[in-house]
């Protein structure tokens, strides 16, 4: 058996290797570049490796068109750019294919986007005539521009995966919020996990396995676009601690209504969690005046100062982005990782 091999099999993590001197990178053949969408989660993935960010200039031309040049040389490197293609999304999303192109005409030797949150993913198939499949057309992009995989954090969707003529690296959110719901003492039979819509069902039924919790499935619909109206819950709310959970909260209707509708019915508290924390428009002051007591998210998109309030609880995907870049440079397994990593073992 290989050392390799070895380190996989124990689950032995590869920042934990850097940290403690083990394992050391060269930083002639992996690069880490951040784009101007989260540079506060590059820089702290850059940290954990102890590397230090690419150096690169985005600006943008007189008419808003993105320009970029990079100050360094990546000849027969692993080029990895953290961007996520956030808010605002048009603009993220075009810094992304045209770093990809750069590196591409810089004779990188393969090119990883880290995209935590992946953008456009909420149209991911025609409900009606004449509607675009923009994650098909965001996911043919990206693939053309250049990159060689793509690690991605709780998709919209699954199938979004065979979008991708590249590798995909797909890791759920779910583990990392158990995780953290279970040091705060929410789990067992006491707590129920609530998915707000049926097609989050299967997700919260993941998250109650790993809280050993009831599961209950919110039936909704929409009298109106921006409106929602709860139909029925389906499973025990009463005396429970209900815990919503989805792929991620934008502008808190859907959330807000759920939680209302289980206060109703007798919940003693009401946790909400998502991977990725969208907030748009009035979903701040949504929350603030819910019954959620506490909404917990990660920081795939950043929260600006102005939306921090005490409800709102966000925790760093840091330390799982950089163990994909180390184990896609060493060309090991990024499935096996994941039970280790989320439970910071």
């Amino acid at each position: 058996m290989s050392e390799s091999q070895a380190h996989l099999n124990t689950g032995e993590l590869r920042t934990e290797q850097v940290k403690s001197g083990s394992l050391e990178l060269d930083s002639s053949t992996i690069k880490i570049f951040s784009g101007n969408a989260n540079p506060k989660l590059a820089k702290d993935v850059a940290d954990v490796l102890g590397l230090p960010l690419g150096e690169i200039m985005i600006t943008r031309f007189s008419d808003g068109e993105t320009r970029c040049a990079i100050n360094e040389s990546i000849r027969g490197a692993d080029v990895f750019i953290i961007q996520p293609t956030c808010a605002p999304v048009n603009d993220t999303l075009m810094e992304l294919l045209i770093l990809c192109d750069a590196f591409k005409r810089a004779s990188a030797r393969r090119i990883v986007p880290i995209v935590p949150y992946f953008g456009y993913a909420r149209q991911d198939k025609k409900v009606r005539p004449r509607e675009p499949i923009t994650a098909k057309l965001v996911a043919d992009m990206i693939s053309h521009s250049g990159a060689d995989r793509i690690f991605v954090i709780d998709l919209h969707a699954g199938q979004i995966q065979g979008f991708f003529d590249i590798p995909v690296d797909h890791l759920p959110g779910q583990p990392l919020l158990a995780t953290h719901l279970r040091s705060m003492g929410v789990y067992g039979k006491g707590v129920t996990v609530v998915s707000p819509d049926v097609g989050g069902v299967e997700r919260a039924t993941i998250l109650a396995e790993k809280l050993s919790s009831e599961l209950a499935i919110v039936a909704k619909r929409r009298p109106e676009p921006g409106k929602v109206k709860v139909v029925e819950v389906i499973g025990q709310i009463e005396g429970q601690v209900c815990v919503l959970i989805d792929d991620m909260i934008d502008s808190g209707g859907t959330f807000v209504a759920a939680a209302q509708e289980l206060a109703n019915r007798g919940a003693s508290k009401i946790y909400g969690c998502a991977t990725h924390g969208v907030l748009s428009g009035d979903a701040i002051r949504r929350i603030q005046d819910s019954q959620i007591e506490q909404l917990i998210v990660t920081d795939t998109i950043p929260i600006a100062p102005e939306s921090r309030i005490p409800k709102i609880t966000q925790l760093s995907v840091a330390k799982v982005c950089a163990e994909a870049i180390l184990r896609i440079h060493q060309n090991d397994s990024v499935s096996t990782m994941f039970d280790s990593v989320w439970s910071g073992q």
